[in-house]
């Protein structure tokens, strides 16, 4: 029985000196030092850190002029501009055959009135004189002065069911009319899609080429009510167009304002950047930093993007190297040598 209690004794003495070797050796699950444990931290925070910019509107990046040479950045001022939202339709130039047979129909018919009405005016000028007319010879003329006035109306109507009941013909615009008939001025029937545009009448349209939208645009502030097109359901409208290098019959890229004119600036296109799922531009400031900045591009232009937040008219918009920017970012050993 002693020999077992010694054989006990000396298996717990083993033990705790067992447990002893492996506490001074630092044992553990990580086997690291309290030293090793806080670069760790440090550097998962800066991950952590650089991936929170990604998320942000906003990151910053200074370089020196070195640096700054070296990636071969250009720089140009953000453009100031003015926006209003644009509903998009599409127009046809009407050929002015028709509208200079309707208006020499009304020709034709203001003048038989005229002389109509005065005969009508002779013949009461002779009662009751030696040289009156007889009174046959007075009801003819009244009767050809009526038939004359019925004619004029109906050919004013034709005139205006085909240029629109608010179409500016009156006595006050007559040369718009006679450069219509000579197609001199273009008319243009305008056709927006069921539903797009709505309320008043849009105080001006901007229309261009299919094949050259950004090299030919023109505007125009005279824009009417015109009927409905039969063919395709929506809201039609016409507007006369001061220019010879359209075509009768060719049809064109329209767009009426929606919405109130807004200031802000333009984003060229050149300068835009994509990260996760994002566009982006660089800013430079007079220090050398370069300010990332998101761009909201809902609202496309000729050149660009208009914006209203975060970039100001004048600001200095990275157009050349922004995507070795966006690399030395989101990996410091991308650096430029120096």
């Amino acid at each position: 029985m002693g020999s077992s209690m010694k054989w006990s004794t000396c298996m717990v003495c083993l033990a705790g000196i067992l447990l002893c070797l492996l506490s001074a050796c630092g044992g553990g699950p990580s086997g690291s030092s309290p030293a090793a444990n806080a670069a760790i931290t440090a550097e998962a925070e800066a991950g952590d850190s650089a991936g929170d910019t990604e998320g942000k509107s906003e990151s910053q990046l200074t370089l020196t002029t070195v640096q700054r040479e070296k990636i071969g950045i250009a720089s140009v001022a953000a453009a100031a501009a003015n926006y209003s939202a644009e509903s998009p339709g599409y127009g046809v130039v009407v050929g002015h055959e028709s509208i200079a047979v309707a208006s020499a129909e009304v020709a034709t018919a203001q003048a038989a009135v005229r002389q109509s009405q005065a005969a009508v005016a002779r013949v009461k000028q002779l009662a009751g004189t030696p040289g009156a007319m007889p009174s046959e010879t007075a009801e003819l003329a009244e009767r050809q002065a009526a038939a004359d006035s019925a004619a004029l109306t109906l050919a004013e109507r034709r005139l205006t069911a085909l240029l629109g009941q608010g179409a500016p013909i009156n006595a006050a615009t007559s040369t718009l009319l006679a450069e219509l008939a000579t197609g001199q001025v273009k008319l243009v029937r305008v056709t927006f899609p069921l539903g797009s545009l709505s309320g008043p009448l849009p105080r001006r349209l901007r229309l261009a080429r299919l094949d050259a939208a950004s090299a030919l645009n023109w505007t125009s502030d005279l824009v009417w009510e015109a009927p409905a097109d039969a063919t395709i359901p929506g809201r039609s409208f016409f507007t006369s167009l001061r220019s010879t290098n359209v075509g009768e019959g060719e049809r064109l890229q329209v767009w009426a304002s929606t919405s109130a004119t807004i200031n802000g600036a333009v984003v060229a296109e050149s300068a835009l950047i994509q990260s996760n799922s994002a566009y982006w531009c660089y800013i430079e400031d007079p220090a050398g930093s370069f300010t990332r900045i998101i761009v909201d591009t809902s609202r496309p232009v000729k050149g660009g993007y208009f914006v209203t937040e975060g970039i100001r008219p004048g600001a200095m918009i990275v157009t050349a190297g922004a995507g070795l920017l966006l690399a030395r970012e989101t990996n410091p050993s991308t650096e430029a040598e120096e």
